[in-house]
């Protein structure tokens, strides 16, 4: 009992780890939520502390709250936004769907931290957590702010600058792989002629894509739901709260938040979230498409496509000596797998908009941030051990460009669909060459060099 402290909150008393920051209704709900053991991830934190760093300055200013408790509350947050608190923040993300656990897990971290601060014991209550720390503010509209800033923080430093860094390695190779001729695929089939510097330039516009569609679709994140209060109509906060302590946000953060245009769709309903977890698996879809035909690309090396070299990151077996596996592509395909079922979830918890507020703004939290994390990271590694070492092996390029039949088609124009086909069945059951038959046919040499130049195949005649 000596390793514990009494705190009590509206439902009576309730023991406490003695040196825990947290109080009373954190307690409740490590009690109620043993579910995962999974906390709110790091951006979550550093956001509650920012949106209450924020909201005391705001409270200091609007004449509400005073200077000594203000700067004690601002001294806390800051160790909250810093990171220097997070083993004070034990809530699982399986909480009540309105994260007011985690909310007042961060009001009683602060006020606990601001006491002390000013020499006051943990648990005195000297810097209360509700009428001081969440003065002006509710669960239902701290949550889902903090999930807008955490998210929009987290893509513009971590997700938008990675795929920018692929984006550039890809156009690299587009350019240093301009010049190598190989066979295209459609269908997994042969097809005509293609140029490997426009296979890369393809995936170039892939990321490039992704990227802008990530910037716009993110956009609506820079509404904060702050203001609402309750269910929206701000009730018990200052007129003029909400729009100060955001336009401080922005300042710190450097990103354009501003108050939600209508406090009723910021705490009902999850936009935003939905648009950007959306985006999100759009970039894995994107990402999972590269990967993976750069992984049949480089298949083999003898047995296989092989048009692609692989950089040798690690052994591939454990018991065939010599073997090189696509292990980065591989990784991010699993990746990118993880981030298409992360984007489920978020669309299932969008459904529980229930009249004014969604129920389910943990578990979206968790999911879109570590879609954020996984794309981010997994596009660096690929970018680096990947993309930064893959060559081109020109000699097996030009031999299997050689041996398709798919170079008939060029002959289409001169002797027509129908012949065309006859001779590339003849040239395939016999083993002859496409020239040959063709010359039989009675096509010119002229012509067919003309014609069965690979590298004109790549480009539409003028």
């Amino acid at each position: 009992m000596s390793e514990h402290r009494i705190e009590q909150d509206s439902l009576g008393e309730m023991q406490v780890p003695e040196d825990a920051l947290y109080g009373a209704q954190t307690a409740r709900a490590i009690d109620n939520f043993p579910i995962s053991g999974i906390r709110l991830k790091r951006p979550m934190i550093r956001a509650l502390g920012l949106l209450k760093k924020h909201a005391a300055q705001t409270n200091l200013d609007l004449g509400l709250l005073s200077a000594e408790a203000t700067d004690a509350i601002i001294r806390a947050a800051d160790e909250v936004v810093a990171g220097t608190l997070d083993e004070h923040f034990p809530v699982d993300i399986f909480q009540t769907g309105s994260g007011t656990s985690s909310n007042m897990n961060t009001n009683e971290v602060i006020a606990n931290r601001a006491a002390r601060l000013l020499g006051q014991p943990i648990g005195s209550k000297a810097i209360h957590p509700n009428d001081q720390v969440n003065m002006g503010q509710s669960s239902n509209d701290v949550f889902p702010s903090a999930i807008h800033i955490a998210c929009a923080e987290q893509l513009h430093q971590q997700l938008l600058p990675a795929l920018e860094q692929l984006l550039q390695q890809m156009t690299e190779k587009a350019e240093e792989f301009e010049s190598i001729l190989k066979i295209g695929r459609t269908h997994l089939q042969d097809a005509t002629p293609i140029k490997l510097g426009q296979v890369f330039s393809g995936y170039a516009r892939q990321v490039e894509l992704t990227h802008e569609r990530l910037s716009i679709c993110s956009s609506p994140l820079y509404e904060l739901a702050l203001g609402g209060t309750a269910v929206g109509t701000g009730i018990n906060t200052h007129p003029q709260f909400a729009n100060k302590a955001i336009a401080a946000i922005a300042r710190e953060t450097r990103l354009p938040f501003r108050e939600a245009v209508n406090h009723f769709e910021a705490q009902g309903a999850k936009g935003a979230l939905i648009s950007t977890s959306s985006s999100l698996k759009d970039c894995a879809v994107s990402l999972f498409k590269i990967a993976n035909d750069i992984r049949f690309l480089a298949s083999g090396p003898r047995c296989g496509i092989g048009e692609l070299v692989l950089p040798a990151v690690q052994p591939g077996s454990s018991i065939m000596p010599g073997k090189i596996n696509p292990v980065m592509a591989e990784s991010l395909m699993q990746v990118c797998a993880q981030v298409v079922g992360n984007d489920a979830t978020v669309a299932l918890c969008g459904l529980s908009g229930n009249f004014e507020l969604n129920v389910m703004m943990p578990v979206m939290a968790h999911n879109i941030l570590q879609s954020i994390e996984l794309l981010s990271n997994g596009a660096r590694a690929f970018e680096e051990k990947c993309l930064g070492g893959l060559q081109a092996d020109e000699q097996r390029c030009t031999d299997l460009l050689e041996q398709s039949l798919a170079l008939v088609t060029a002959l289409v124009p001169e002797i027509g669909y129908d012949r065309s086909a006859e001779l590339a069945k003849l040239a395939h059951k016999t083993g002859r060459t496409l020239r040959e038959l063709a010359l039989e046919d009675g096509v010119s040499a002229d012509t067919l060099d003309k014609l069965l130049d690979p590298a004109t195949m790549t480009e539409p005649k003028e």
